[in-house]
């Protein structure tokens, strides 16, 4: 009998023997409050004594702490017997993984040359500079770029894309796992704006929420909730409900929606919409809570797997080949389709206050890791703060809460890796920008560009940013520009 189809059995004997049923475990009728798996009782199964009997344990009482021990002895059992059978699997594959694997965990060297690399624009700093260097460095990197609005961040620097073979750096995808831009093209003329200002007000303020508190009252029944992967992996599980709590909200930071002016420079068959002026809705957020904690865990596990340099330890790896490799990558993948669907639940809610019809849609990740093919073989690209830009491929440049961004189409440069910038980029830090400008320098630069601001501070202050046409001009092999989207009205967290 296969593993499955054995494994299928244990459960119909679970579920039957408590009702009096026949089965093995007829006689087990106690469900347990706290699974009490010893590690004798593995060495009694014929668990070589060893790390999988550590990683058994932890798997089996985070999974199954309120099940029949006699039911998860007998799981053990077949695992042990089986463990072929169960690589790959969710809940069970890293017991497998430790039975079929002695190796012991050592630290990786860093090579003494860095991988092959390109920078696009000349204002990017020297300590931007040097995360890209290091990282280039790990045995795994194939390669990687510097966007034009590049500056650090932690690990990779924002505006980073590094490619490397059969692996996966959480620190490389970063903390918001899934951001993203999101641009709706409505049928409403643009000069509403204007003449209706106070309705476009008043949505974004009655319709959006942002940071860590607020939430709607209401929330929405997404297809996403249904997957069986919150229930497959045990974090996913845990935070099911924070993702429930926080669907249609944005974060704090550069996060934002705006209202404002779409303008597409010709007629364009992939869009779908002639050359003109359209009413556009663009937001700009991530996976929130939800995909923050996966990756602060996805992060400490792999540096707990990946021992690094210390210059290097925020690179730590996970093997696409083994369980938390694949683990994580099934994570990653949810939390980003989740973050598209907040972006739609947040624009559903804005199209339904305000009227109109959805004509066209844009958007894309920028903090994410895809494989893809490049020079002839398939890689992990990471892009942390960089926009993907593979022929034909659309996607959004914003500048900031003053300045026009771009819609763009990539050109599939080979050296960037296929990606561009994912903005303007920072010209000050967070820190420099509170302490050198006032909320007088705000107001007076969105008077002069006619922007009604709601929230916001000085961190995101517009004279906080690069200029945004230097930033396009650095990557002219990268995109053709295709339109321009200006700000009008404005909502950002306090």
């Amino acid at each position: 009998m296969s593993a499955i189809l054995h494994l299928i059995t244990l459960l119909i004997n679970y579920f039957i023997a408590p009702f009096g049923g026949t089965g093995a475990l007829a006689n087990q009728q106690i469900i347990m409050a706290n699974l009490k798996l010893k590690g004798k009782d593995l060495l009694k199964l014929g668990f070589p004594n060893n790390q999988s009997i550590n990683v058994a344990l932890e798997v089996m009482k985070r999974n199954y702490a309120t099940k029949n021990l006699a039911y998860v002895k007998s799981v053990l059992e077949d695992i042990l017997k089986n463990p072929a059978q169960y690589e790959g699997h969710l809940t069970f594959g890293q017991i497998a993984e430790a039975l079929l694997s002695s190796t012991k965990t050592e630290k990786r060297q860093l090579n003494s040359l860095r991988a092959p690399y390109h920078i696009f624009g000349e204002d990017i700093t020297e300590e931007a500079k040097t995360q890209l260097y290091t990282a280039l460095k790990l045995p795994i990197s194939v390669g990687g770029a510097l966007m034009p609005d590049a500056h650090s961040g932690y690990g990779l620097p924002i505006g980073g894309v590094l490619a490397v073979e059969n692996a996966v750096i959480p620190y490389g995808v970063g903390l918001d796992i899934g951001c993203r831009m999101c641009l709706s093209i409505l049928d409403i003329p643009v000069s509403y704006l204007s003449g209706a200002r106070d309705k476009y007000e008043k949505a974004l303020a009655e319709h959006t929420k942002f940071g860590m508190y607020e939430t709607h009252k209401s929330h929405v029944e997404h297809e996403i909730f249904d997957r069986d992967t919150f229930s497959l992996i045990p974090i996913l599980k845990r935070l099911k409900d924070k993702a429930i709590k926080q669907m249609g909200t944005s974060g704090s930071g550069n996060h934002f929606v705006e209202f404002g002016e779409v303008e597409l420079l010709e007629d364009d068959p992939q869009i779908g919409l002639p050359k003109g002026k359209y009413l556009g809705i663009l937001s700009h957020s991530g996976s929130r809570g939800f995909g923050a904690e996966i990756a602060q865990y996805y992060v400490r596990v792999a540096a707990e797997q990946c021992p690094l340099p210390k210059e290097a330890q925020q690179f730590a790896w996970l093997d696409l080949s083994t369980h938390l490799g694949l683990e994580y990558w099934t994570a990653m993948n949810l939390a980003g389709d989740y973050a598209s669907a907040c972006h739609d639940d947040i624009h559903r809610r804005l199209i339904r206050a305000v009227g109109g019809r959805l004509r066209a849609r844009i958007e894309n990740h920028h903090n994410f890791a895809w494989k893809e093919f490049h020079n002839g073989k398939e890689v992990v690209v990471h892009r942390k703060g960089a926009t993907p830009a593979g022929e034909g491929v659309l996607g959004i440049i914003p500048a900031s809460m003053t300045d026009a961004g771009y819609i763009v189409r990539g050109k599939g440069n080979a050296e960037s890796f296929s990606s561009a910038s994912h903005g303007a980029g920072r010209a000050f830090s967070r820190n420099e920008s509170r302490n050198r400008f006032t909320s007088s320098d705000i107001k007076k630069a969105l008077k002069a560009k006619d922007i009604t601001l709601i929230g916001g501070n000085a961190e995101e202050a517009p004279m906080a940013y690069k200029n945004i046409e230097t930033v396009m001009q650095s990557q002219r092999d990268l995109v053709e520009v295709i339109g321009r989207f200006q700000p009008r009205i404005v909502r950002m967290d306090k």
